[in-house]
């Protein structure tokens, strides 16, 4: 039987619990919560871990009576309640409820501690309306005390020292209990479940540091995940509905009405993009857990990773973001069938390789281009490499052969890098025309020669030879064929770079092993290990000289005609050694 909630019962537990935040000391709090804490270990965490509030979640019916308790507990007035994200996220996940329904807001009134320390007391606020279902979900979150937890500050948001504070808090038994980041307040949070020797009477403890710093809060979130398979195997089950959110995102054009500054309301968004408003709202709700947008009062606004999914956003992904939310994910519905016969399941699925279909479609072909060039954040560095630079100050300045180079933005951003060096693009004729437009706009047309063919074509007497993500694209025997061709076109003189995502050879977590299983689905190539290139180069007569590090998990692989690989190496090991991995 469920009791009656009352306003009282959460009045007292908040008032025990600005009395605690006003009565704690930061040295002598954390012995409690970590038993055997002490001496130089003590000392080094209490300079860099301040005590800053204690939490709880209340249940009010409204505003109205959430302001009525602190004023009973001596609170005084105090903001608006702000969105709560990783409690809300908490709760959803816990009960099984659509994050939309849960309207939980964050108030920290102010206390003073006995020392005259600023503190505050988090008071985390589910609206539970007369009749709206939730009473059962607060009768047990009132029992159980899951949010309610000790807090402390990070003095200095270092990466390193906030990884050595989590492995001290582990070392006297502490455990992961998850965190997220608030991107309304550019916070991140980690928790953790004390040891079950503590004597502070909190069983949850919260480290709170400024700014984003979701990429230690993966290691932490890995640790609490390992604990807890259902919630790691619900997250994994959604990762379809991610992928589909964000394309909806982009189809609608949402990113492309938004402002990354200001917000902007729902009802105005809805009317600009063609969606039903409550129906937009749950859908950008979902985005906000995501970091994708941000709400505030003023309503929803873009963070820097939905910023890419604007149409004119330098680097924009939003091309990449209807490929992979469309004929891929169409195509990956049928990843069984790859599994089980080996047929690539686009072409099960379509009746023909990706190529030939995009092609076909002049729409497709162009949307496919678009989405390419969205991943050209891996080329960044690329015009910087040594063999480029090396033939942009030959006499005469060198030739750049970009093989299969799509629309052109890698061979563009190396003529802008080296205005001495001249290109030469080879690729299918529909793609050609595409390039030489962006190209000339660029400024580059008249440094730039275009071929219209395929490998047989490639052009001879180019200095440097570029295959760029286009290797992955087949198969083992074709890609001899590929590498063939461009040796028989090179001078011995010339260097070929590749630029793949390399399979790491220790299993460790990459984008090319993700990558690997896209491949073998929609194209039937593959990712492949460095060594499994290096045998490819050498069945072409070619050999691996180096291989440097891209972003986005890729690598440019630097081969040259076996004979002259030899000079090559030894010239390239006096580089400096970054350029090596």
């Amino acid at each position: 039987m469920i009791t009656t909630l009352s306003g009282d019962s959460d009045t007292s537990r908040l008032r025990a619990t600005v009395d605690f935040v006003k009565e704690q000391d930061t040295a002598a709090l954390l012995p409690l919560l970590l038993p055997g804490l002490d001496g130089p270990e003590l000392r080094a965490l209490a300079e860099r871990c301040r005590f800053s509030h204690a939490a709880l979640l209340v249940f009010p019916s409204d505003e109205a009576e959430l302001r009525a308790m602190l004023t009973d507990c001596g609170l005084g007035a105090v903001p608006p309640p702000r969105p709560s994200v990783v409690v809300r996220e908490r709760l959803a996940l816990r009960h099984r409820r659509p994050v939309a329904e849960l309207d939980i807001g964050i108030v920290r009134p102010s206390v003073v501690g006995v020392g005259g320390e600023h503190r505050t007391v988090e008071v985390f606020a589910l609206t539970v309306p007369p009749g709206s279902g939730l009473e059962t979900l607060a009768a047990h979150e009132r029992e159980r005390q899951h949010e309610t937890h000790l807090a402390f500050d990070i003095t200095a948001p270092d990466p390193l020292v906030l990884r050595g504070l989590c492995a001290t808090f582990a070392r006297y038994g502490a455990t992961p209990d998850g965190g997220g980041y608030n991107p309304h307040e550019n916070g991140t949070v980690f928790y953790f479940d004390a040891p079950a020797e503590a004597k502070a009477g909190y069983r949850r403890v919260e480290l709170y540091v400024p700014g984003d710093h979701r990429d230690v809060l993966a290691d932490h979130l890995a640790g609490h995940r390992a604990r807890q398979p259902a919630e790691t195997l619900l997250r994994l089950l959604t990762g379809a509905w991610t992928t589909q959110a964000l394309t909806v995102f982009a189809q609608l054009g949402v990113a492309d009405a938004m402002d990354g500054e200001r917000g902007t309301g729902v009802t105005e968004l809805a009317r600009e993009v063609g969606a039903r408003p409550e129906n937009l709202a749950t859908l950008l709700r979902y985005l906000v857990m995501l970091g994708v947008v941000a709400e505030g009062r003023d309503g929803f606004r873009l963070t820097g990773p939905g910023g890419l999914l604007r149409a004119d956003a330098p680097g924009s992904m939003r091309a990449l973001a209807l490929m992979y939310g469309g004929p891929f994910y169409r195509s990956f519905a049928e990843l069984g069938h790859t599994v089980r016969t080996g047929e690539v399941a686009f072409e099960h699925l379509f009746g023909e390789n990706h190529f030939d279909h995009f092609a076909r479609d002049p729409e497709l072909a162009e949307l496919f281009d678009r989405s390419m060039a969205a991943g050209s954040a891996m080329f960044h560095p690329l015009p910087a490499h040594p063999v480029l630079t090396a033939a942009a100050e030959a006499p005469g300045g060198g030739t750049v052969v970009d093989v299969a180079g799509g629309n052109g933005e890698l061979l563009g951003r190396v003529l802008a890098a080296h205005p001495r060096l001249k290109g030469v693009l080879l690729e299918r004729p529909h793609a050609v025309e595409a390039a030489r437009r962006r190209l000339a706009e660029a400024g580059h047309g008249t440094r730039c020669a275009f071929v219209a063919g395929d490998f047989t074509d490639v052009p001879a007497g180019g200095g440097v030879y570029v295959l760029s993500r286009v290797l992955h694209d087949w198969d083992d025997e074709r890609c001899r064929e590929i590498l063939r061709h461009c040796a028989r076109a090179m001078p011995d003189h010339a260097d070929l770079l590749v630029v793949e995502r390399v399979l790491p050879s220790d299993g460790s977590a990459s984008l090319a092993t993700a990558w690997d299983l896209h491949m073998m689905c929609n194209v039937g190539g593959r990712e492949r290990r460095a060594d499994h290139y290096g045998r490819l180069f050498a069945d072409a007569g070619l050999a691996l000289v180096d291989r440097s590090p891209l972003p986005l998990d890729g690598n440019v692989l630097h081969a040259r005609k076996t004979g002259a690989a030899r000079s090559a190496r030894a010239t390239s090991a006096g580089r400096p050694a970054r350029m090596h991995v």
